[in-house]
């Protein structure tokens, strides 16, 4: 799309008259269907569909040392954890890798179709959460590194995603295959789906999990349909009430977060050199600007928590060493908790090699992309900046509720089948998601109806997961060599 100039009004009252050409709206150009198929399918000669099985590492590739490089901006106590989290299997490694990968991305043939960009959408980022609406719905739940930019890095970093978590649970070639194919099919089928409804439509489309896993119910042994929906009633459960009681104690007649060094401190143990009282001070200055950022009904329903403690909190894989908060929150002298997350937001490892995100706070472009990308997202998302007491450098942020009914689907349970099913819904899912930022009619005449895409995708899922292997290794024995510190409590 493109901006509307005054030399341009003309040729666009030309071309609404004809029936032909771009039509624009407003200030944006918007062009025909038939040139947005005529764009999708000029996207061929830039990015042959078969070329996306390409993959040649680069002579200079260094993984582990861009991956030191990215902790010089962690907490230096916790980058340990993060290189233990990491050396557990190739799967969590790869978790971690997303910088690595950004770079080998970088080097691959794109279409020049572009999308917002989860930009590490591996499969377990994908999950179920509650809905505004208190639903359990299904979607893409982190966005760490969203940014804009080639669509096939998503489905990349999606397909390798399942061929190297296949491999760690011992599936074989053949079944790791049509596990990814079936991620390229869902994505392109989707897609093509998406083509022919209106853009409101596709908007307003989201995926409540219950009645897709009742579709599937005649593909899933009776088992293992009991099992899923026991772990989705469960996922009823994870709510604030739960963290409550899994992350704090009374004392004194007052709940406080229980400390658990180094996975999650107490803010005055952290700072004891500083006085508490002008520690929550500065946080409750950072949440008033934090507020500022939510619609005005949610910032009313917010107003009225107090707040009660804070805590810094180690959580994920890839993340492990950005600084990470629990706000212990309460309405009425303990017995209304709530738990909100502070997280943050670095520049995407996207950004040296897709450009530079639009939003000067890192914490704005997480939500913007969030919004952008998900269907329906957490009422309390927002972002702040703080200053650090300590250094004196401002930090960006983005906030949600720490649960809120989320489910993730345990990876190392899954068997072949269970797993070629969810790749398919996440797949989908991911085409659903670039279908509301990106030109989903290019986007589907760019994948056509046959499955040159599917086995491209495949080949380089096989090729890239060899490649990830051959980086865990070089992590594992930089470890060995005491290059690097790893940690026991991860």
């Amino acid at each position: 799309m493109t901006v509307k100039t005054e030399g341009s009004v003309a040729a666009s009252r030309a071309a609404r008259s004809s029936g032909k050409g771009p039509v624009r709206a407003g200030t944006v150009e918007h062009l025909s269907r038939a040139d947005r198929v005529a764009r999708g399918k000029d996207a061929r000669t830039a990015a042959p569909l078969e070329s996306h099985a390409e993959f040649t590492p680069a002579g200079n590739r260094d993984p582990v040392g861009l991956l030191l490089e990215q902790e010089k901006t962690r907490v230096p106590e916790l980058v340990p954890v993060r290189h233990g989290r990491m050396l557990v299997s190739a799967f969590t490694f790869y978790r971690g890798a997303a910088l690595p990968m950004a770079a080998d991305l970088a080097t691959t043939p794109t279409s020049g179709l572009r999308v917002q960009l989860c930009g590490d959408a591996h499969l377990s980022n994908f999950g179920a959460f509650a809905s505004p609406e208190r639903r359990l719905v299904f979607d893409v739940n982190d966005f760490d590194e969203t940014l804009p930019g080639p669509f096939e890095w998503d489905v990349k970093r999606l397909a390798a995603s399942l061929t190297v978590a296949g491999r760690d649970n011992g599936f074989g070639a053949k079944a790791c295959r049509k596990i990814t194919l079936a991620a390229g099919e869902g994505y392109r089928t989707a897609m093509r789906e998406f083509a022919d409804q209106t853009f409101m439509d596709v908007w307003y489309t989201h995926v409540d999990i219950e009645p897709v896993l009742a579709k599937f119910q005649s593909q899933i042994k009776a088992k293992s349909y009991k099992e899923t929906q026991k772990m989705l009633a469960k996922a009823h459960t994870s709510d604030t009430m739960k963290a409550v009681g899994k992350l704090t104690t009374v004392v004194d007649g007052q709940r406080r977060i229980i400390s658990q060094p180094p996975l999650i401190v107490p803010v005055e143990d952290l700072y004891p050199d500083l006085e508490a009282d002008a520690i929550y001070q500065l946080i409750n200055t950072v949440l008033t600007k934090y507020r500022r950022t939510l619609q005005s009904d949610r910032r009313h329903l917010l107003e009225q928590f107090d707040m009660v403690q804070v805590a810094r909190k180690v959580v994920g894989v890839g993340s492990v060493g950005t600084r990470a908060w629990v706000l212990l929150m309460d309405a009425a002298d303990g017995v209304e908790p709530l738990f909100l997350q502070a997280k943050e937001a670095q520049p995407s490892v996207l950004a040296e090699y897709a450009g530079r995100s639009v939003y000067s706070n890192q914490g704005e472009r997480a939500v913007a992309g969030q919004h952008l990308m998900q269907a329906e997202s957490d009422i309390f998302l927002g972002w702040t900046r703080v200053p650090n007491p300590l250094d004196g450098i401002d930090r960006d942020f983005y906030v949600r509720q720490l649960k809120d009914w989320k489910f993730s689907v345990p990876i190392e349970l899954m068997v072949p089948k269970g797993m070629t099913l969810y790749a398919r819904l996440c797949g989908a899912t991911l085409a659903r998601a670039h279908a509301r930022s990106g030109d989903r009619i290019a986007l589907a005449a760019y994948l056509g109806g046959s499955d040159k895409f599917d086995q491209a995708i495949a080949d380089f899922a096989e090729t890239y997961a060899d490649q990830n292997e051959r980086d865990y290794t070089a992590l594992k024995t930089a470890a060995k060599e005491g290059k690097i510190e790893v940690s026991t409590q991860i």
